[in-house]
C-alpha cells in the first residue's frame, strides 16, 4: 500500500531559496515522526493526517486526493466533508488535519453560496487527534480575524460501521458502504478509495502558488468587492535603508525591487553600485506565504505583517510598499546595508569605529 503524502521537492521554501535557518515545520509538526531530516516519509510510520500538509507554507506536501477534493467544491451543489472516522455522508478526506488556513478561507466563501458542512467521528479517541486539533486552532484563528464569516457547520457522527450508508466520492458517482466493508479497518478503506480515485502523482510537480491559495483566489473571484482578512507585508518603516536584500532572500519571488541608475554619469566613472539613485519594493500578496524570512533578515527592522482587510483586486496585485534611496559608505563610496554611515571595512579598519557593531 502506497503512501498518499507525496514530498514536491520544487515547492519547499528551503529548495526554492537557500536559508540560514531552514523552515522544518513538517518535521516539528508531525505527531507521528514520520518525516526525516531530508524530508522522507516512514510509510510505516505515517498514518496520512495532512498536518504536514495544513503546516507547509508553500505546497511541498500535498495529498494524491488534493485535486479531486477542489472539483468536488468547485462543482458539488452543497459541500459534505467527512473523515474515515465517520458517518460517510460526503467527500471523503484523511482528517481535518490538512485544511490550512487558506483552506478554511475557501470553504467560508463558497459557504456564501451554498452549505458546507463537516462530519467528523470522535476525534479524541483517533491516533491523529493532534493533527485535527492543529486544524481547529487554525479555524479559531481564522474566526477571531473574520468573526462574521458565513458559516462551516462542523458535526460529530462517529460512524459505528453497522448499516449500509451511500458514499459521495466524487460529484454524481456514489458506492455502498456494506457490513462486509465495514470489517475493514478505517485507515485501510480510506487508502484504497483514495487510491481508486486517482492516478499517480509525480512527486516532482512544482508550482509558485499553493493550491490551497489557487483556490481562495478562485473562490473569492466571486465576490470581487468584499474584502478577507489577509496576513500581508504592512508599509515598511522609515527606518528602511534600501538594501533589497529582502527581495533577494524572499523565496516566493512575493517581494521585488526596481532599481534606477543615473545615467548622466558613464560607468567608467562611478562604480556600478554608485549609479543606482532610487528602488522601490514591489510586494504581490497573493505569492507570500507569510514565510517571514524577510522580517528575519531586515536588519534595520523596517518590515511587519499584519491582518488586513484586501480585496481580490488587491490580493492579486502589486503593491509598492517602499520608495527610496540606497546608502553608501562616507569614506570609500561603496554601498552599505545597514543603519551606519561607514562600510564593514571602513569601519573596522577605523579604531575609532570599533564601537560600529554594538549599534
Amino acid at each position: 500500500m502506497t503512501c498518499q503524502m507525496v514530498y514536491h521537492n520544487g515547492n519547499c521554501l528551503n529548495t526554492k531559496r537557500p536559508y540560514a535557518r531552514s523552515c522544518k515545520l513538517c518535521i516539528e509538526s508531525c505527531p507521528h515522526q514520520a518525516i526525516s531530516e531530508y524530508r522522507e516519509l516512514d510509510t510505516k510510520q505515517c498514518t496520512e493526517c495532512g498536518v504536514c500538509m495544513a503546516v507547509c507554507p508553500s505546497g511541498g506536501f500535498v495529498d494524491h486526493s488534493i485535486d479531486k477534493l477542489h472539483n468536488y467544491l468547485s462543482e458539488s451543489e452543497k459541500i459534505v466533508l467527512n473523515c474515515p472516522r465517520a458517518v460517510p455522508q460526503g467527500f471523503e478526506i484523511p482528517c481535518l488535519g490538512i485544511l490550512d488556513r487558506d483552506s478554511w478561507m475557501t470553504l467560508m466563501l463558497l459557504a456564501k453560496e451554498k452549505t458546507a458542512t463537516i462530519i467528523t467521528g470522535v476525534c479524541s479517541d483517533c491516533e491523529d487527534r493532534q493533527a485535527c486539533a492543529s486544524s481547529v486552532e487554525i479555524f479559531k484563528q481564522v474566526h477571531a480575524d473574520w468573526p462574521d464569516h458565513p458559516a462551516v457547520h462542523i458535526k460529530v457522527r462517529p460512524d459505528q460501521g453497522l448499516a449500509e450508508k451511500p458514499v459521495l466520492t466524487e460529484v454524481g458517482v456514489r458506492r455502498t458502504v456494506t457490513k462486509k466493508d465495514s470489517k475493514l479497518g478505517w485507515r485501510q478503506k480510506s487508502r484504497e478509495k483514495i487510491e481508486e480515485w486517482l492516478p499517480s502523482m509525480a512527486a516532482d510537480e512544482s508550482y509558485q502558488i499553493p493550491k490551497t491559495r489557487q483556490w481562495l483566489l478562485e473562490a473569492f473571484e466571486a465576490s470581487a468587492e468584499e474584502k478577507i482578512p489577509f496576513h500581508a507585508l504592512a508599509v515598511v518603516a522609515d527606518s528602511c535603508t534600501s538594501c533589497g536584500v529582502c527581495a533577494a532572500i524572499c523565496p516566493q519571488g512575493a517581494l521585488q525591487k526596481r532599481e534606477e541608475r543615473n545615467s548622466d554619469i558613464g560607468a567608467e566613472d562611478q562604480t556600478k553600485e554608485e549609479q543606482i539613485t532610487s528602488m522601490r519594493l514591489i510586494f504581490e500578496p497573493q505569492k507570500c506565504v507569510q514565510c517571514h524570512r524577510c522580517v528575519e533578515t531586515c536588519r534595520s527592522k523596517a518590515l511587519t505583517f499584519s491582518c488586513k482587510p484586501l480585496s481580490h483586486r488587491l490580493i492579486t496585485g502589486k503593491i509598492l510598499v517602499h520608495e527610496g534611496c540606497p546608502k553608501y559608505c562616507n569614506q570609500c563610496g561603496k554601498r552599505i546595508f545597514d543603519k551606519g554611515e561607514l562600510c564593514l571595512v571602513c569601519a573596522t579598519g577605523d579604531p575609532a569605529n570599533r564601537g560600529f557593531f554594538s549599534l
